[in-house]
């Protein structure tokens, strides 16, 4: 393999990345169960507005829900079957969504999908496909991804950024998807070039993933206009923010927006998900998922139909070898805690980690000690110890002065302070409770 410069970002911190205990283990397609829930609200911006009645009969591959706005995402039935009702149902960030409830029949009954050469396709026509597929970003965020691709000046991307970090600790599913499917994200990539066709587009991994690096160099040989960058391992290099940067050496703030910088940045699943809407007709109705930790009976990458709950997903990987402590959704830097597996998977879920033992649980929260530990690490270059005192105390106009919603919340504060505060937990509840204010505001 050439050999590549690596890039990267002020501060950030190594977690114990327990990658090992699943990144052998190829991606393996289970089976939808007997019945799906399928949120409304499982994007971000407005939930979806259900277009099937109980009762109804639908088809695998058939919109069930409309998008809510320009800023929200259509839902499709991963199964055939019938309608049965709308309730609510738990939701992996803690709260709750309404669910359209299918019956699977087990036929799996096709809508005809449509497929599309998309060289030939104008950028019009290609967003529209991604906008009726449903596709969003499936690195966490779940912005609807037919919004990222229309930017107010299409003109002024310059840059298509994947991101292939996949820097949270224990999470293996990108890894092995850049490995297994090198090809589908280079042709979804290329896909976001036609967009944007005077864009270079970077597929950005980090360099314990050399192996990912070489198939997806070898994926883009022949395409001029796209290249492979590596990244130090570093958390959170996978952040966007972290990632233009680390690439392109081009910053943003809260206040901006990627294209505001020339760039488009997405994940590489996203990818896959938008040349199977273009090319193959085909709606977001799946997502990969790391189930591991040392409670898992059988750690695995799993591809799992939206729409099932994460007991079904545990019992499909094999169930627990011991009682855990702890449950996660997504990655432990950044995921949320599960008190219940009657959660939903949704079209974001990327991973349940199962642990014997809480170290967080057991640590004593003491006074802090002012060693500045957490402001060095600290990616967004602000004080955490400082904004969290305000937070807890409620000072908004503190928080504010101090830059407190520049906190990209990676949680690389709380890692490393001695004092076990919960740092990071404070800075985000007020970073919501603003958003929140200035949503209704």
């Amino acid at each position: 393999m050439k050999k590549i410069s690596l890039k990267t970002f002020r501060g950030g911190v190594h977690p114990d990345d327990g990658k090992g205990l699943s990144a052998g283990c190829p991606l393996r397609p289970i089976e939808p169960g007997a019945v799906l829930y399928y949120p409304l609200g499982q994007h971000a911006g407005a939930p979806a507005v259900p277009i099937v009645q109980p009762g109804e009969q639908v088809l695998r591959g058939q919109k069930i829900a409309e998008a809510g706005g320009f800023v929200s995402a259509p839902v499709h039935s991963g199964v055939s079957g019938t309608v049965r009702k709308i309730q609510k149902m738990r939701m992996p960030g803690g709260g709750t969504s309404d669910c359209i409830v299918i019956e699977n029949d087990g036929k799996m009954r096709e809508v005809p999908f449509i497929p599309a050469d998309f060289t030939r396709l104008s950028a019009e026509e290609i967003v529209k496909r991604v906008a009726e597929a449903g596709v969003i970003g499936q690195g966490g965020a779940g912005f609807p991804t037919h919004v990222k691709l229309s930017p107010g000046d299409p003109s002024r991307i310059d840059t298509v950024l994947l991101n292939g970090a996949e820097c949270e600790p224990y999470l293996t599913s990108d890894y092995r998807r850049m490995l297994e499917n090198p090809e589908l994200v280079v042709e979804g990539l290329k896909i976001f070039l036609q967009i944007f066709p005077g864009a270079e587009g970077i597929i950005c991994v980090e360099d314990n993933k050399r192996d990912c690096a070489e198939a997806l160099q070898k994926a883009c040989r022949n395409a001029s206009n796209i290249r492979v960058q590596l990244l130090k391992t570093k958390y959170p290099q996978g952040a966007e923010r972290m990632l233009i940067w680390a690439a392109t050496g081009r910053k943003i703030n809260s206040s901006l927006l990627p294209a505001d910088a020339g760039c488009i940045v997405d994940n590489v699943e996203t990818a896959v998900s938008v040349y199977r809407a273009v090319a193959l007709g085909e709606p977001l109705t799946e997502c990969t998922m790391t189930v591991t930790g040392d409670a898992a009976a059988k750690p695995q990458n799993l591809v799992v139909p939206t729409g099932m709950l994460y007991r079904e997903v545990l019992e499909a990987a094999g169930g627990l070898s011991a009682e855990p402590e702890k449950m996660i959704a997504g990655g432990p830097m950044m995921g949320n805690a599960l008190f219940d597996l009657d959660t939903v998977v949704t079209k974001t879920s990327s991973a349940l980690l199962l642990f014997r033992k809480d170290p967080v649980a057991e640590q004593a929260v003491t006074a802090c000690i002012n060693c500045g530990r957490c402001a060095e690490v600290c990616p967004g270059r602000i004080l955490p110890a400082r904004l969290a005192v305000f937070a807890d105390h409620g000072a908004e106009e503190q928080f504010l002065k101090y830059h407190g919603m520049e906190c990209c919340e990676c949680g690389c504060c709380s890692f490393v302070c001695p004092a076990k505060r919960q740092l990071s937990q404070s800075i985000k509840s007020m970073r919501r409770l603003l958003l929140a204010r200035r949503k209704k505001g």
